[in-house]
């Protein structure tokens, strides 16, 4: 799993066995959407996905739901929602992206920050931004469904 951290040994959410995830960031229209796509694509049904924000915004953002239609990725369909308690109670594991989604989990609920390429600081903005955040969070999303699904 990315930044060093690992799943606990006991999960505390899902009954069913299958581990699930919540992916964060603030407005849900961008990476946390983006993120929870790429996990469906690489793990199929054998992990649960679920993606809120922080403060939801209106939409999907259209360059990262353009962005991930080029890897056959469809998120288009999607709307952002806020963190629903129920659910955070009973996920194995919380993601946020970036630093500004701040969530607190309850006990026994894993949580790990991925902090992001953010390729605006770089002076790199429109679809080529995009791209470079969908590929970031796409190699952080395929080790982390490789490690959820080998459990």
């Amino acid at each position: 799993m990315p930044d060093n951290q690992t799943m606990p040994d006991t999960a505390a959410g899902t009954e069913t066995g299958t581990p699930s995830v919540l992916f964060v960031c603030v407005k849900n229209g961008g990476k946390s959407q983006m993120a929870a796509g790429l996990m469906r694509k690489a793990a199929g049904d054998a992990v649960a996905v679920y993606s809120a924000g922080t403060k939801p915004g209106a939409a999907v953002n259209g360059l990262s739901a353009e962005s991930l239609a080029e890897v056959g990725v469809d998120i288009t369909g999607e709307t952002p929602k806020p963190i629903d308690p129920e659910l955070l109670s009973r996920v194995d594991l919380v993601v946020t992206l970036g630093r500004e989604a701040v969530v607190e989990t309850p006990d026994g609920v894993a949580l790990v920050n991925w902090d992001t390429d953010e390729p605006s600081d770089r002076g790199i903005d429109g679809i080529e931004r995009m791209r470079l955040v969908r590929d970031d969070i796409a190699a952080r999303v395929t080790a982390l469904a490789a490690e959820l699904t080998a459990r």
